[in-house]
């Protein structure tokens, strides 16, 4: 698979996100590793965090006249996302790191994908528990509900300073439709920038999982997508650490099979500032 946008795809992303070089959409380098910017409007791919100039970037050893140590939490607010095979752990790292930022006193807002909105509940279940859909049909009506959640959920929790954790976002339609689906990762990214305006993660923890081991974890009844055979989570499995290695910058990539409390540290670790 190429690692670059297709020329026309690039043409077409160079319209609809004119503020960002092309060579930044080049699927080597993730549009998160930019410098940060003021989000004037949906027109722009961003990270989340981006801020004012009170504010302290993920990166940064302290905030500008500050030279107390570094904070034992995040200093400003963050938009996180936890992906991962059915059975990785990822669920369960999401709300343990929703009860530690609440704890140290600040709003949360955690939410699943599909899902967090009545649209999106209900597309939840065509998905999960429908009959069988085509692979384009899937991509989009993931993207539906995911238009939906940002636009009701996500940006309004970001807008008001709340943290936001997500239970699977993007980088699940890249991973599931993208590749192990076969549609192209620069199509369904493209489709997927356009939905959310650009919006992306802050940090996004990977669980990594053996397939096996991820598929005996679970003892309630699996849904449509956790009914697909051996080899389509294989290559879901493949898929993910592809994306781990192409988006180095923002994807963290974790040992599922590490103790529960050993994750969730290294989770709180890596929101610290540097």
């Amino acid at each position: 698979m190429e690692a670059d946008l297709r020329p026309e795809a690039r043409e077409d992303v160079v319209e609809r996100f004119p503020d960002v070089a092309l060579d930044e959409f080049d699927l080597g380098r993730h549009p998160i590793s930019l410098p940060a910017r003021e989000v004037v409007d949906r027109e722009h791919v961003v990270a989340s965090g981006d801020q004012r100039v009170d504010e302290m970037r993920a990166d940064e050893a302290g905030a500008s006249g500050d030279d107390r140590p570094h904070a034992l939490y995040p200093r400003r607010r963050v938009f996180v996302t936890f992906e991962g095979l059915d059975g990785s752990g990822k669920t369960t790292q999401a709300r343990l790191l929703e009860r530690r930022l609440a704890a140290v006193g600040r709003e949360v807002v955690a939410t699943r994908e599909p899902g967090g909105t009545p649209l999106g509940e209900a597309i939840r279940q065509v998905l999960l528990h429908g009959d069988d859909v085509s692979a384009w049909a899937e991509a989009a009506l993931f993207a539906a509900a995911r238009a939906e959640l940002v636009e009701r959920v996500v940006r309004p929790a970001l807008g008001r300073g709340a943290d936001v954790v997500c239970d699977r976002y993007v980088d699940s339609s890249l991973a599931y439709q993208g590749i192990a689906r076969g549609l192209g990762i620069e199509r369904v990214l493209e489709l997927n920038l356009e939905v959310v305006g650009g919006l992306l993660p802050d940090r996004t923890f990977l669980l990594l999982v053996d397939p096996a081991v991820a598929g005996g974890r679970s003892s309630r009844r699996p849904d449509r997508i956790e009914r697909e055979g051996g080899d389509f989570h294989a290559a879901l499995d493949r898929a993910y650490r592809e994306l781990a290695d192409r988006f180095p910058e923002r994807i963290v990539a974790l040992d599922g099979s590490d103790p529960v409390d050993e994750i969730a540290g290294r989770v709180w670790a890596e929101l610290m500032p540097r």
